[in-house]
């Protein structure tokens, strides 16, 4: 859920010194986890940079350009609350795409994947599936550093970013399922049918403990 405040931002003491200060409100665990979320970011927001000459459908440019221009704002206020220890300039944002969510579901035959072996055969393909590992590294790095983080406006920052990452790699995959990279296979109706019904709510409440 994103907040204008976070509200838990108060200062930690420090069991060493005695001394409290939110800028040093941070665990070993937490520096090295968000280190390893800010490095991935900047590689990701370097990705965008390096491919966007290369991008031929301007439906993926759009796309591309968005989500940089996204990126850009989450990490400049995730690099702010880390420093500082305190609430960021502005809450997180909410990442929406311009797409509808519709599958095409089957597979059908196509040609062998395989390594380009030069520049020239980068493509609207490869680019898509560059942007898409960059979404899903970023969305790892994030919900691993989110459960390992001590101080409580970096955590809140991180938790609320991730469902954007998921956006933005959802986003990326419904553009390749539409042009055919990527294809999403399906079990036959009788098995789906027999695992959608495998599993069933529970009715009641918890046994009262006995006495």
């Amino acid at each position: 859920m994103n907040q204008n405040s976070f509200g838990q931002g108060q200062p930690h003491q420090n069991m060493q010194t005695g001394s409290i200060s939110q800028q040093m409100n941070h665990g070993g665990h937490e520096l090295f986890d968000v280190h390893e979320v800010l490095s991935t970011a900047i590689a990701g927001l370097n990705q965008k940079v390096i491919l966007r000459p290369h991008v031929k459908d301007p439906e993926l440019l759009n796309i591309l350009d968005r989500q940089y221009a996204f990126a850009i704002d989450e990490y400049n206020i995730t690099v702010e609350c880390f420093k500082t220890g305190k609430d960021p300039s502005h809450p997180t944002s909410t990442y929406k795409m311009q797409q509808g969510n519709d599958f095409i579901y089957g597979m059908k035959p196509s040609q062998p994947k395989k390594p380009i072996q030069n520049a020239n055969e980068i493509s609207d393909e490869l680019i898509s599936g560059f942007l898409l590992g960059a979404a899903k590294a970023s969305a790892t790095a994030k919900t691993a550093a989110a459960l390992e983080t001590t101080n409580p406006v970096v955590r809140r920052v991180l938790a609320d970013s991730i469902p954007n990452c998921i956006e933005m790699a959802y986003e990326l995959s419904i553009y390749q399922n539409k042009h055919h990279y990527y294809q999403v296979p399906q079990l036959a109706q009788q098995d789906m049918q027999q695992l959608l019904n495998w599993y069933a709510p529970v009715q009641g409440q918890m046994m009262n403990k006995v006495q």
